[in-house]
């Protein structure tokens, strides 16, 4: 085999990120575990590793206990239980694969948010024993919440029903209920038994009246690209590339949409508009080019943009085209999740990071918090650790922000405090304050545009003339 070739075709498969919830003791441990081992992703001493710490703790009998393949701190092994995410990476022949084992534990939920915050699939677990628990209303809320639009309910411990197929209709359709009430897009059913293999990685001869894909096979053929021009072009500055006196740019990665040289960009939240000049892109560095100039460029490619005009753009700013723009405030709206064991202080400065940008904020009201379990919303004035609220955050300077439901990248962030430096809380834009002091003014715009429109209208009856209109 041509190595090689075969580095170049692993290079370029799709990638997709899952994680995995659900109540404690529903197997989600094991069931990564399966998987590894099913896909033929184990080393010899992994397993043999697996096969003796089986043998101590004596959880399964004489077989393998799956999950010590995942579950590596002590304390989790002795417990039989997951506390910290513990992330893997397989691939098969048509994708990559990262996982994220979460905890069950409602103690834990900021464990579980954070690998939820990447995911782009849940599979959320459920005991065929027991059906739809406390912790699985709070693990699909969180799910909906971080905005995950494919679900898949792994029905697990078939086994233990005698594989009854009323049994796994029964849960199909409650939870089908509860994700119509939490807005879950899309939703996949699968019975299993993750201690077995059965509908895991190959079909299981127990389940006949199950014409399904295995968890493997959905997860090889799952779509979960959107299209790509309903997303708006986004691109947080992270540098200003000055290596001589000949050339700017502004260097970042595309978190959305696509831009091609000679668009029309406006720069946020300053409202300075242009456009785009040259595109530099990464080159290929085994044919001896570090960088290449290029027509377009998409997410989530990494790219420097010159622009036609001297317009002032700083890291933290954010490139977006001009007929596409989000909204520029300072007074948000968000759903917040409390990390710290210090509870949050109302009356307190926060650094909020968003993108590129860091500026200071505060949480200046509490709308409500959530209890998770029940959805009930309740009024309290403060937050403390795993508490998730609907909260007014008033940042120094308004910021450019995305809906966090049409743009994860711009519509999230994290909560850093300001002594300690330890990141306390993450949250989710929901909407912006409609104060006509925090929106770019439309005279200020159309200051812009008109300016814009000037300096093309020199360059193409006045080539002689080098200058340009500075806002």
């Amino acid at each position: 085999m041509n190595i090689e070739a075969y580095l170049k075709a692993h290079e370029h498969k799709s990638m997709l990120r899952f994680l995995t919830c659900g109540s404690v003791d529903d197997g989600k441990s094991t069931l990564i575990g399966r998987l590894l081992y099913d896909s033929k992703m184990i080393f010899e001493d992994q397993l043999s590793a697996a096969e003796n710490e089986s043998k101590k703790y004596g959880t399964t009998g004489e077989k393998i206990d799956m999950a010590l393949l995942v579950d590596g701190l002590q304390s989790e092994r002795e417990q039989g239980i997951t506390i910290d995410v513990a992330y893997r990476f397989f691939a098969t022949d048509d994708r990559k694969f990262i996982i994220a084992d979460t905890p069950g534990h409602e103690q834990y939920t900021r464990n579980m948010v954070t690998g939820a915050s990447t995911a782009d699939v849940a599979i959320i677990l459920i005991d065929a024993r027991k059906g739809i628990l406390t912790q699985t209303r709070r693990h699909s809320y969180i799910v909906s919440l971080l905005g995950i639009e494919h679900v898949i309910v792994a029905i697990n411990k078939m086994d233990l029903v005698e594989f009854a197929q009323e049994v796994f209709d029964t849960i199909s359709a409650a939870y089908g209920a509860l994700a119509a009430e939490l807005g879950i897009k899309h939703t996949y059913y699968i019975p299993m038994s993750a201690l077995d293999g059965d509908n895991v990685v190959d079909p299981s001869s127990k389940t006949p009246w199950y014409e399904g894909q295995t968890l493997l096979g959905l997860l090889n053929t799952m779509d979960i690209s959107k299209a790509q021009k309903a997303e708006q072009f986004r691109l947080p500055v992270q540098y200003v590339n000055r290596p001589n006196l000949d050339f700017r740019g502004f260097c970042g990665t595309i978190t959305s949409g696509s831009v091609s040289v000679g668009d029309a960009i406006t720069v946020l939240p300053s409202g300075k508009s242009t456009r785009v000049k040259s595109i530099i892109n990464a080159g290929d560095i085994s044919e001896g080019s570090l960088h290449v100039t290029t027509q377009n460029a998409y997410a989530p490619m990494a790219v420097t943009l010159t622009t036609e005009d001297e317009v002032d753009i700083s890291r933290g700013d954010m490139i977006v085209h001009t007929d596409a723009m989000p909204r520029v405030s300072n007074s948000l709206k968000v759903m917040l999740v409390w990390m710290d064991e210090k509870p949050m202080d109302p009356t307190r400065s926060y650094n909020i990071k968003r993108a590129t940008t860091v500026l200071s904020g505060h949480f200046d009201h509490i709308n409500y918090k959530v209890d998770v379990n029940t959805y009930e919303r309740l009024q309290v004035d403060t937050l403390s650790l795993n508490d998730i609220a609907s909260c007014r955050m008033t940042l120094t300077r308004p910021i450019a922000v995305d809906h966090y439901k049409e743009n994860r990248a711009t519509g999230s962030f994290i909560v850093i405090d300001r002594i300690t430096n330890n990141t306390v809380g993450a949250g989710m834009i929901v909407d912006v304050s409609r104060r006509d002091s925090d929106v770019v003014p439309e005279h200020h715009r159309a200051y812009s545009e008109a300016e814009m429109a000037l300096n093309a209208y020199i360059r193409k009856h006045f080539p002689e003339w080098d200058c340009k209109v500075i806002g």
